[in-house]
């Protein structure tokens, strides 16, 4: 007799497996401020080096794999992860420079809503039906949004660095948006076409802004490998390999702990001090969205 999880559903082979591996991409993710603070280069050279170390990884992993590429051939599907690796590019560069400016806790926590804003936007996108949870979950991350950025607009840092952690939230919407659109092209391939376009996209920015003139001192080669082949690569790897085998609903909530580490790593290793509102704010955009796609009824994995 099968197995069965004590909800009756089947025991899937290597569920456990798939968690574990889950839930460490999601932690490597969380990190990524953290290990870029160590880095002495510009947020948009952190983003190319990124991304170029990341996607080469992949690929050398793909082909090793003896994987062979064949999401091209739908051309429509090819064209949406194409606007999607875009969307994922602008919106590292936002969220990178965010960093910078206001924080890796508070940039983090402001570029969690866009999967709020996915939340929003899929009753027109995708003609889901939008419950009253979602509304109120909604809600709850405004709020909370406005608490954990209050410090900074008193202070006057609302300007430049909270509007490239709102805009890295929008760009991280269109990615998500733009890639459940390519529905026949999956897995590894899916995130060497995002993470290569991603690169390509920084790069022509960064051509255009200073051109390709990165100077690494030796200082900065072992965070930017850690952060291009571990947070990127390995990263990756272990997201898509996993999110196949859970479900949707899981993912979902498990993705809470992404910025939620952000805020214990940046804690612990740059000293970063939140305020009591501030610390409110994090519980409500957490709570929030956890509520919401709790409450979510799960979409049929494609």
């Amino acid at each position: 007799m099968k197995r069965q999880n004590t909800d009756g559903t089947p025991a899937l082979p290597g569920i456990r497996q798939a968690y574990r591996k889950h839930i460490s991409s999601l932690l490597l993710f969380g990190s990524n401020g953290t290990v870029a603070s160590y880095i002495l280069l510009n947020s948009y050279e952190i983003v190319f080096t990124r991304t170029l170390i990341g996607s080469l990884f992949l690929i050398a992993v793909f082909l090793l794999s003896k994987g062979k590429f064949s999401g091209w051939k739908n051309k429509k599907h090819f064209r949406y992860l194409i606007v999607s690796g875009v969307a994922m590019g602008t919106s590292g560069m936002f969220l990178y420079e965010a960093y910078t400016q206001i924080g890796v806790s508070i940039a983090t926590l402001t570029y969690y809503c866009g999967p709020l804003i996915v939340m929003v936007l899929s009753p027109f996108i995708f003609r889901e039906r939008i419950t009253a949870p979602k509304i109120l979950g909604f809600f709850a991350v405004l709020l909370g949004i406005f608490f954990v950025n209050d410090k900074v607009i008193v202070q006057g840092g609302f300007s430049w660095g909270l509007l490239c952690g709102v805009m890295s939230a929008f760009m991280y919407a269109l990615m998500v948006i733009f890639n459940k659109k390519a529905t026949s092209i999956t897995g590894l391939e899916n995130s060497i076409y995002q993470l290569s376009v991603s690169f390509f996209t920084v790069m022509i920015f960064v051509l255009i802004k200073q051109g390709i003139t990165i100077s690494l001192a030796p200082q900065n080669i072992f965070p930017i490998l850690f952060l291009g082949v571990v947070n990127t690569g390995i990263g990756c790897y272990l997201y898509f390999s996993s999110i196949q085998k859970l479900p949707a609903q899981s993912v979902a909530i498990c993705g809470s702990l992404e910025p939620l580490s952000a805020l214990i790593f940046s804690a612990l290793l740059l000293q970063e001090r939140l305020t009591l509102i501030q610390v409110a704010g994090a519980i409500l955009i957490l709570g929030g969205t956890t509520f919401a796609e709790f409450f979510h009824k799960p979409m049929t994995d494609q």
